[in-house]
């Protein structure tokens, strides 16, 4: 053995203490309600289970179709597509610009409009977040109690912190006008406020005319940045009824973020269709965002997807496809709310009660049953009814077939 300095000399990685490698650093993350429930359903056996967890429309038959419009466009999106080359780092701009009509009407001054094209709603709040994020690095947003889950995680994600104002009193069914003014008064002018822009998700609880008139004025009393979570535009009154909030908002506060998913009302779910909106101060601070997106979109994916954003921009732009898609849209929106009333009056019914009469008052695709994790546990394993435990009901994947067993059940679980 040879010696250095009267020390034995022993190869060193005998020596070394073993290091973790980089990845075994990383810690489990938290569970997702919404997707461990999927899971859940997927291996109940049982034939009359009911899934009221994922947000998807379904139709009687409890297929979430293709709607007829979309069948349309990708068939002459087929017949006239002559290149799958990249479009732009912010996408489309057809799309970007059909969207924003859409939401701000065809009569909207868009000069100061900057817009990219996303993967999905998703990726539109994440867009977002990501702009304010580049611009003030110490905000803090501020979102509705409740709110749908990922709108937290993805705040957090980005390096944001993220508080609650009160939005939903549980024990009524109905939103907490004082409380939520009250709390949007309050947020600091460098803050942000994450709004829904129609069909609260969990809720479904949405502000009548009068009270986003009162919102409106809380948050001009605050000189908070708004940012509009659009992912059910159509779903809940109409189009023009739906947006009609969003577009007083941009009239009265001088900076607004719209995050637009085309999941729900184009039915393009997998296809990851969306885009994030900013409403810039000048045509010339718009040029500005409009770089930060385009840089943000290549930071993250480079190319946002096209398949999904051009069915769309064909559907909006062409009389007869749009036609076609408004009054499935109709016809989807009015099941939907058949569904909510045909529940709530059979839960009076079973109930003798009008513990459950609100249920039948919200819009869109969620209603929130006023019921605890105790309550809700029950509901999934004696009776096979799938919903997240903060009693979050997806109304349009119910049928009319389920409706009777369903309202047995809650009426039974839910004293």
């Amino acid at each position: 053995m040879g010696r250095m300095g009267g020390i034995p000399h022993v190869a060193c990685c005998h020596w070394r203490i073993r290091r973790l490698t980089l990845l075994e650093d990383l810690t489990p993350q938290p569970e997702d309600p919404i997707l461990a429930m999927m899971d859940r359903f997927r291996n109940d056996p049982r034939a009359d289970k009911i899934d009221l967890g994922i947000g998807i429309y379904r139709n009687s038959d409890g297929i979430t179709p293709v709607m007829r419009a979309v069948k349309l466009a990708e068939h002459q999106l087929l017949n006239q597509q002559s290149s799958k080359s990249y479009t732009s780092l912010s996408g489309d701009p057809a799309f970007v610009h059909a969207l924003a009509t859409l939401v701000l009407s065809d009569k909207a001054d868009l000069s100061c409009i900057a817009g990219a094209g996303t993967v999905g709603g998703t990726g539109a709040i994440r867009q977002g977040l990501d702009l304010i994020r580049l611009a003030r690095p110490d905000a803090t947003v501020h979102i509705p109690d409740p709110s749908w889950p990922n709108h937290k995680a993805i705040i957090q994600a980005v390096g944001l912190t993220c508080e609650t104002y009160r939005y939903f009193d549980a024990q009524t069914g109905a939103l907490d006008m004082e409380g939520l003014v009250c709390d949007l008064r309050d947020v600091p002018k460098d803050d942000v406020v994450l709004l829904h822009g129609c069909c609260h998700n969990p809720t479904g609880a949405d502000p009548n005319s009068q009270r986003w008139g009162d919102i409106i004025q809380a948050l001009q009393a605050s000189g908070a940045t708004v940012v509009i979570d659009f992912a059910y535009l159509g779903l809940g009154d109409g189009l023009d009824e739906d947006a009609a909030a969003t577009r007083r908002i941009l009239r009265d506060i001088p900076e607004t973020i719209i995050a637009i998913s085309c999941s729900k009302n184009f039915g393009l779910y997998r296809d990851r269709a969306g885009a994030v909106l900013v409403n810039a101060k000048t045509p010339e601070h718009a040029k500005i965002v409009q770089g930060n997106l385009s840089t943000l979109n290549r930071l993250a994916y480079s190319f946002p997807a096209d398949h999904g954003a051009k069915v769309a921009e064909m559907i909006l732009n062409d009389a007869e496809l749009r036609a076609e898609w408004i009054n499935e849209l109709a016809e989807m929106r009015n099941r939907i709310n058949d569904l909510r009333k045909t529940l709530a009056n059979a839960l009076l019914a079973q109930s003798n009660s009008e513990r459950f009469a609100l249920l039948g008052a919200p819009r869109g695709m969620f209603s929130r049953l006023n019921a605890t994790p105790d309550q809700i546990k029950p509901l999934r394993e004696d009776h096979g009814i799938y919903l997240i435990g903060d009693g979050r009901m997806n109304i349009a994947g119910l049928s009319l077939d389920d409706i009777p067993r369903l309202a047995r059940a809650i009426a039974t679980v839910c004293v």
